[in-house]
């Protein structure tokens, strides 16, 4: 357990990185805690979730876009403690809400643009909400924004248990389009399956480009939401159908490909598309938390409707606990996403 530095109530507790490293590198600290500027509202933290990118981030891999908070954390839900100047939402302090952030997430208290904050659905409690800012989103960038799968296509889906996966199997289900995962357990194939998952294929077992070609009867998918990339890039191209989008988002397989990826790509008039969220303007941003607000944020609805939205929460550590949380997904353990509670 990380001790806790005596309270100060002029800052806040926040996970700090003291260097560059593995999960022992995190810390527990006091920083000031920050005023909202112009725009921003304040949230006091009621949880976040992890993301691959704060292991990357913490290894120092991925630095936080400049002018950006340096504390992990890319989504986060709690209560609005204060309104900044020039506020023009109706916000008020107690609402509850969850945020869209570019860092900041691992600590008692974050200020956010309002125009990257969603109201939590009334049924949710805020650990849930903590899962859904930045997997749901973008999970819906990918789908609509970059890919624009329509209604009957088939969208293969790589890391089918992640937090982006488990989101993207339900609002491919939800455009009508036909999802189809892999995965590295049956387990997490089952889950998948019961989300919604057209077929799934065990990644360990075989080539799953051949299972994808005997699922669609020798077609192959509209569209591939790949996070692997440069040690699959082969059995991707074999699972293309012709005119197919490709759309990578990490790479946790590697950024290298050997071979003649241009000419059997050029063979499928296959298109190569890619997108990171993080790094864009904070319109695009808006824009996007707008359209997934109406669009898909009514059907994160309670009980068992054909057609609702759930976010999957695989484990919930506290903040104390944050080292034994990377340890968890680095571990590739999780099935949806790991939540992080706040003090």
């Amino acid at each position: 357990m990380i001790q806790h530095p005596d309270e100060d109530t002029s800052s806040m507790l926040a996970v700090c990185v003291k260097e560059p490293g593995g999960p022992e590198k995190l810390c527990l600290g006091r920083i000031p805690r920050p005023e909202p500027k112009d725009g921003e509202v304040l949230i006091r933290v009621h949880a976040a979730a992890l993301n691959r990118a704060d292991l990357l981030q913490r290894r120092g891999l991925y630095p936080a876009p400049p002018g950006e908070s340096e504390i992990l954390g890319l989504e986060a839900a709690g209560v609005i403690a204060c309104i900044g100047p020039g506020v023009k939402r109706n916000f008020k302090p107690g609402d509850k809400v969850m945020a869209l952030l570019s860092g900041g997430g691992y600590a008692q208290y974050v200020a956010v643009p309002e125009e990257l904050l969603m109201p939590v659905p009334s049924h949710l409690t805020l650990d849930e909400a903590a899962a859904i800012p930045e997997a749901w989103l973008t999970a819906y960038q990918l789908l609509h924004l970059i890919a624009r799968v329509k209604a009957g296509e088939s969208v293969l889906i790589h890391a089918g248990a992640s937090g982006v996966g488990t989101a993207a199997i339900q609002l491919a289900r939800l455009s009508c389009a036909v999802p189809i995962v892999t995965a590295g357990s049956s387990e997490k194939i089952n889950i998948a399956v019961k989300l919604g998952a057209a077929a799934g294929f065990n990644y360990k077992e075989g080539d799953f480009s051949e299972k994808i070609l005997q699922f669609t009867e020798g077609r192959g998918v509209d569209v591939i939401l790949d996070c692997i990339g440069g040690s699959c890039w082969e059995k991707n191209i074999r699972s293309l159908a012709m005119d197919g989008r490709w759309v990578l988002y990490g790479v946790m397989g590697g950024k290298s490909v050997e071979g003649d990826l241009l000419g059997k790509l050029l063979f499928k008039r296959g298109h190569i598309l890619s997108s990171l969220l993080r790094s864009r303007s904070l319109q695009y941003k808006a824009e996007l938390i707008r359209s997934f607000t109406e669009q898909a944020l009514p059907h994160f609805q309670s009980g068992d409707q054909p057609m609702s939205l759930r976010p999957v929460i695989d484990s919930v550590f506290n903040m104390d606990d944050i080292a034994e949380a990377h340890k968890h997904m680095e571990a590739n353990k999780n099935i949806g996403k790991i939540i992080i509670k706040n003090f």
